[in-house]
């Protein structure tokens, strides 16, 4: 059998199909993520959907939807203690991060599943996704696809200026709470494809490379989402062609692939920028006009002679030597 005859296989379309909504979609919300300086916040989301995993083993039913409800889960109570700013909020998400992995290994072995089943979630499995997965994952896609950039101008004030979304109006706690949800429901999407403690970097790692070249948010999300579908397809492709001679899981690939596009990319960042700079090196500063007035009421000294200017209201001070007393319009020597 060829490289090209694999695409012929139905799980092999099947895994294109997911890898492309994968790479919209986590990109997607993972542009509000970075900008709210949560960036870690989908790998602690995965850790806590492997209990979600394990649910479904242990009670037969779909994996993905126990994942999806337990995802959403731990996402709304990450994010509800992190808005509580304590000193030990911190803590409380490592130990539900922490939590959330020890317990779906527990339950999957308590399920009677070995470490293999709960691998192919952890780290993805080409030939593990389903029809009823990839309609599914579908499904999601369009759910996270409509929502941010239905809702683009609302999330990206809340993401950049929480102070400003409140005197504006926006319900600043509601749309917080979105930005989780849907962060967990694209880390269900990707986990047959990358996994779900490799799924963060697909979240991040595009929207890094895009903002190396963009100048506006829109712009970002754009380029984030076109370099999230060319490391998923481009990785499950390459993962598929070294699974000839070695056994390469897709995740890992996908990853790597992405983190090679940022470091071909950061070098042009840096001259974009450097270059950005020297173009406009000083803001230009136009000078307030100074006015004069001829006369002005105040006590000069022996040497005064220089020319008055007004200032408002009325002041009493002294300055050089002579004391200046006026009313209304005032003027100030100099």
């Amino acid at each position: 059998m060829s490289f090209v005859d694999l695409f012929a296989y139905d799980f092999m379309q099947r895994a294109l199909v997911a890898a492309l909504l994968t790479g919209l979609a986590a990109p997607a919300i993972g542009t509000f993520i970075v900008q709210r300086r949560l960036a870690l916040l989908g790998d602690g989301i995965g850790h806590v959907a492997v209990t979600g995993v394990a649910l479904g083993l242990l009670t037969g039913t779909s994996p993905t939807w126990t994942a999806v409800a337990v995802a959403i889960l731990g996402a709304v109570l990450m994010e509800l203690i992190r808005e509580r700013g304590h000193t030990n909020g911190d803590v409380a998400l490592a130990l539900l991060f922490y939590g959330g992995l020890a317990g779906g290994v527990l339950i999957t072995g308590i399920a009677g599943q070995g470490a293999a089943t709960l691998q192919a979630y952890l780290f993805g499995s080409l030939n593990s996704i389903s029809s009823a997965d990839v309609w599914f994952t579908a499904a999601l896609t369009v759910v996270v696809l409509l929502t941010t950039l239905g809702l683009s101008p609302q999330l990206f004030a809340v993401a950049s200026d929480q102070d400003f979304a409140r005197v504006a109006g926006l319900r600043v706690r509601g749309y917080n709470l979105l930005i989780a949800v849907l962060a967990a429901v694209s880390i269900t999407v990707a986990m047959r494809t990358v996994g779900l403690l490799l799924v963060s970097a697909l979240m991040v790692v595009p929207v890094a490379t895009s903002q190396q070249l963009a100048r506006s948010f829109r712009t970002t999300l754009l380029g984030a989402m076109a370099v999230g579908c060319a490391a998923s397809v481009g990785g499950l492709v390459l993962s598929a062609a070294l699974s000839f001679r070695v056994s390469v899981a897709p995740g890992p690939t996908i990853v790597l692939l992405a983190l090679a596009m940022f470091t071909a990319t950061w070098p042009l960042g840096v001259w974009l920028r450097r270059r950005s700079r020297l173009m406009a090196p000083f803001p230009e500063v136009t000078a307030a006009p100074h006015r004069s007035a001829d006369q002005h009421a105040h006590q000069h000294g022996e040497d005064c002679g220089h020319p008055a200017v007004p200032h408002g209201d009325h002041v009493d001070y002294v300055h050089d030597g002579h004391r200046h007393a006026v009313h209304g319009e005032h003027y100030d020597e100099h």
